[in-house]
């Protein structure tokens, strides 16, 4: 490999012209073809294959009126006083303006709601009322009918008695021999007796069907009792979920669509949300929600000019001239426009997030002046010691590009690892970082080699060139202390310990539109809305119930409620609104209101408690079951996917670091120690992260609005990312350890001479990185800016505090240990020369090289340690 890269740099130096115009018709090609091919970004994530995808497809498939995804708008008086009847008008007639709109399917009318509100407490009302009235009227009705009856009771004992004292005076008439002569009165008076009996009895009769008449209305009047209540109970279930604030001066659109969310365009949805932004309504503020508010971040701002300043200055202070500061900038910003506008020529056919293409450009930026500047490094120390400049073009690149090449790879490699993770988006993310990176190896031992052969010595400093050949390196004769390399370690491995504390309480999540910046759309929205109804409203559940089968309307109405009743039980849970049942009362529908936003510890928990636990058990309705889904619960699952991939990933990563590093340093316990490195410099950058955007310290500086969950795949960026890196500054550091070993030099020794010479670059390598990673921390993006401070403060720890300080100072502390190799894995594993060594002793003692050219290498049989 060195070998072929001190002939491509050999080629492109004697080639300059035709390789820089080369890489221009590149950058041309790749921003016609972005105008020409590119398409929206959007700020949305889908997943495949969430539990929330699977609900909201039944929920579509069986309720197709309900499938559609919704979002919300803001609505709110600018003089803080109640709508008036005008402005409800005005909302009313634009309402019916934004329901044109081909993925609108209906808009919610918020005042209409509650008119309807309204009138239905007055129905009830007036229906408690005719209740009770009938009552009334029943319970009057009971006691004339029971007074009837005591009446005709009273009848038929007298007319009983009659009979009796009849029956007794014909039989006395009879034993006295007369009845025959009173017969006629006695049947007279059996015929009033017989006349008032059948009187009563009619009497009776029709007291007996007023009776069932009664009951009957009492049985009318008791379903309507149970219907009013169920009504009631509704309506209360119903009313926890308010459009228009007690005050009135704030009122919320809910805007149903014909399709899922996932499935609208972005290009759609800000249509609706600039019909929102530009509503004219006469003294009302219109603020599209959170869902509908795409500002999509700019690719380049202020803030990454600033880090781009700051690298520069550090160019200029080591290398010591504007030329030499200039060539890394320029190489990396024709390599990072060439990737991500490669990459957004593609966005008209892959959904792409706005933060690919920024990962890509930070790390096209970042690697892409790291790359260079080793090359360009090289070259000067080689012509300050009076090499020829095609041969120190191409030995720098043979040299440097081979150590370039390799750390590139380890980054294009952890990067591209991404796609193990299963999840579309991030492996996108990843094959976007991994192009750019690749393309910044390509242009330093390309573009380098040639912009400094155009250059000439100009890319030394006039006291540079006056001095060459003069230079003299300061020569390393004394082993770190003991003393001094046991307190590095314990100062290093306490920082970073202390560091990682807030590792531990990391909570992955993706930031609400409450992280967002306090002049945005959506933050005005979220806040209004939270202050008007409460956190929950910012985040709602849909709640899909499996009830019994061969329910009718009244069964699944009170199904309803018992569910409805029992989520309110639940002290995470602010509102349960049955919003709908299925034509055939097997599935009901529940818009739940968290009691804290979408964001919220408890909200998780919640979602949860839906997967995984019984929220009913203990009710009449134990045995229904619970689904969840919307977008608060689809983001949850989101996290927790990732959450998943994590350790996976990062054991992938982990093991891949130790195999390189045994292969390149050839020990065991150096790979050990640097990997250990990597994950407490990871942990503690994660740490800061969670620091400042979780626990919300330092909140003002870094502009964080409302503390929250830390961006749900930030973690899983940061291993790919700061393990290629950590891979670099090992390498830099390590390789001359090793080189220096292997001349002989005693173990402790070597570590010091090794160190001695790679620290200048990385040192500046890091702060080059950081500075651009850091560029981006104070963007408006919450993603964004939680991924720059991440990246940058893992830079440097892992390049200031381990790779300089914590892994020499172990490896001091192991000694001859520390190089320690089983002979058998000696063997077996190929003898790789990262930094060139090899080609470097060739070139250097080869007397046939002239000044201006180089005796091809290829026709050597021999290594040059051979000879």
């Amino acid at each position: 490999m060195a070998k072929l890269l001190y002939r491509l740099g050999l080629l492109s130096a004697r080639r300059a012209k035709t390789v820089v115009a080369a890489w221009f018709a590149m950058l041309a090609l790749a921003v016609s073809s972005f105008l020409a091919f590119g398409g929206q970004l959007t700020d949305q994530i889908t997943l495949p294959d969430l539990e929330t995808t699977a609900v909201a497809d039944r929920l579509a498939e069986e309720m197709p009126d309900s499938g559609g995804g919704n979002a919300s708008a803001l609505l709110r008086t600018e003089d803080g006083e109640p709508f008036t009847a005008e402005q409800e008008e005005q909302v009313a007639q634009f309402i019916e303006e934004l329901e044109t709109e081909d993925i609108v399917s209906g808009v919610t009318d918020p005042f209409a709601t509650e008119d309807q509100i309204a009138d239905a407490r007055s129905e009830i009302s007036s229906g408690e009322e005719e209740l009770e009235s009938g009552r009334q009227e029943l319970e009057t009705n009971r006691e004339e009918l029971d007074s009837g009856r005591e009446e005709i009771e009273s009848g038929l004992e007298q007319v009983d008695a009659g009979q009796e004292q009849l029956d007794a005076a014909i039989a006395d008439a009879q034993e006295q021999g007369i009845y025959d002569a009173a017969v006629a009165q006695f049947d007279a008076q059996q015929a009033e007796l017989d006349a008032s009996r059948a009187e009563l009895e009619a009497a009776q009769q029709e007291l007996e069907a007023g009776e069932e008449e009664l009951n009957s209305g009492e049985d009318e009047l008791t379903a309507a009792a149970e219907e009013l209540e169920r009504g009631a109970a509704l309506l209360e279930l119903s009313s926890g979920a308010q459009v228009v604030s007690e005050d009135g001066d704030v009122a919320v659109l809910m805007i149903n669509f014909t399709e899922p969310m996932e499935s609208i365009g972005t290009e759609d949805l800000a249509t609706v949300s600039e019909a929102i932004t530009e509503a004219e309504i006469g003294g009302v503020e219109a603020l599209p929600g959170g869902d509908l508010d795409f500002e999509l971040p700019h690719l380049f701002s202020i803030a990454e000019l600033i880090g781009l300043m700051i690298a520069a200055a550090v160019l200029l202070i080591m290398l010591g001239t504007l030329i030499g500061a200039g060539l890394p900038l320029l190489n990396a910003l024709i390599g990072v426009g060439v990737g991500v506008a490669g990459a957004l020529a593609l966005s008209g056919v892959v959904e792409m997030m706005s933060m690919t293409p920024i990962l890509g450009l930070m790390l096209g930026l970042a690697v892409g002046i790291d790359y260079s500047l080793f090359i360009i490094h090289r070259h000067r120390r080689q012509l300050k010691d009076g090499m020829a400049i095609p041969k120190s073009i191409a030995l720098a690149t043979g040299t440097a590009g081979n150590a370039v090449v390799f750390a590139g790879a380890t980054v294009v490699i952890a990067l591209l690892a991404l796609n193990v993770t299963g999840l579309p988006f991030l492996a996108l993310m990843g094959s976007v970082a991994a192009a750019c990176v690749a393309i910044a190896v390509l242009m330093a031992v390309t573009m380098t080699p040639a912009m400094l052969a155009l250059v000439g010595r100009r890319i030394l400093a006039r006291k540079e060139r006056r001095r060459i050949g003069e230079r003299r390196s300061k020569e390393i004769t004394t082993q770190m202390g003991h003393g001094k390399a046991i307190g590095i370690a314990a100062a290093a491995l306490i920082g970073l310990g202390v560091l990682s504390i807030p590792t531990f309480d990391l909570r992955l999540g993706l930031p609400d539109a409450s992280s967002n910046a306090e002049d945005s759309a959506s933050y005005q929205a979220y806040t209004a809305t939270e202050e008007a109804f409460g956190q929950g409203v910012n985040g709602p559940l849909l709640v899909l119930a499996d009830l019994p089968e061969g329910l009718d309307e009244t069964q699944a109405q009170e199904y309803q409620i018992e569910i409805g009743t029992a989520l309110l039980e639940n002290q995470n849970i602010a509102a349960a609104v049955p919003a709908a049942l299925n034509e055939d009362n097997t599935l009901g529908v529940f818009q739940v209101i968290p009691e804290e936003g979408p964001a919220a510890e408890s909200t998780e928990n919640l979602v949860h408690e839906f997967r995984d636990g019984n929220p009913l058990a203990g009710t009449d309705a134990a045995d229904v079951q619970l689904s969840v889904a919307g977008m608060t619960a689809a983001q949850i699952d989101m996290s927790d996917v990732i959450s998943d991939a994590l350790p996976l990933y990062l054991a992938l990563v982990i093991g891949l670091s130790l195999l390189l590093m045994i292969m390149v340093f050839r020990s065991i316990l150096l790979p050990v120690i640097a990997t250990l490195g990597f994950v407490g410099s990871f942990a503690a950058a994660v740490g800061i992260v969670v620091a400042v955007f979780q626990w919300g310290w330092l909140s003002d500086v870094f502009g964080v609005t409302t503390p929250g969950p830390v961006l749900t795949f930030l973690p899983v960026l940061m291993v790919g990312i700061l393990f290629g890196l950590a891979m670099d500054y090992q390498l830099f550091t390590a390789s001359g350890m090793r080189e220096a070993y292997a001349h002989g030099s005693a173990p402790r020794l070597a570590v010091r001479q090794g160190l001695h010479a790679g620290r200048s670059v990385v040192t500046a390598a890091a702060l080059i990185m950081a500075s651009v990673f850091a560029g981006f921390v104070f963007t408006d993006d919450p993603m964004i800016a939680s991924m720059g401070l991440g990246l940058s403060v893992g830079v440097l720890l892992d390049a200031f505090v381990v790779r300089l300080l914590l892994v020499p100072a172990l490896l001091h502390l192991a000694g001859p240990a520390a190089w320690w190799l089983p002979r058998w894995l000696d063997r077996l594993i190929p003898d790789v020369d990262v930094e060139g060594a090899q080609l470097e002793r060739e070139v250097v003692s080869d007397p046939a090289s002239s000044s201006d050219g180089i005796e091809p290498l290829g026709d050597r049989r021999q290594p040059a340690h051979t000879r």
